[in-house]
């Protein structure tokens, strides 16, 4: 079984995801986190659940589609980190050069 960690970055992320979403509904974001933090949970029995990232074109960048959210991760051996959630109309490139992958 894998290990998920979630980065500084991506915490930061779903945490701006949420504010953002509260602004109009704090039920609906409430929702959007638990449906982004659940979808990453059979991550650890399952690590290539999700797609490759296409932008990237490697195997180990990957990303699981939640609503309007891209949820991106490494998989590296028995260790899965999350790196970035961005949402779908934000270029992913731009956004994954800034975060940090480090899932130590």
């Amino acid at each position: 079984m894998a290990s998920v960690r979630w980065t500084i970055a991506a915490r930061g992320d779903l945490r701006a995801v949420v504010e953002y979403i509260s602004r109009d509904s704090p039920t609906y974001a409430a929702a959007t986190a638990e449906r982004i933090l659940s979808a990453a949970g059979p991550l650890r029995l399952h690590p290539r659940l999700g797609r490759v990232v296409p932008e990237f074109e490697d195997d180990s960048i990957r990303e699981l589609i939640v609503g309007n959210h891209r949820v991106v991760y490494t998989v590296r051996g028995e260790r899965i980190g999350i790196v970035a959630v961005v949402h779908a109309s934000r270029e992913v490139l731009r956004r994954l050069k800034q975060a940090s992958w480090n899932i130590e």
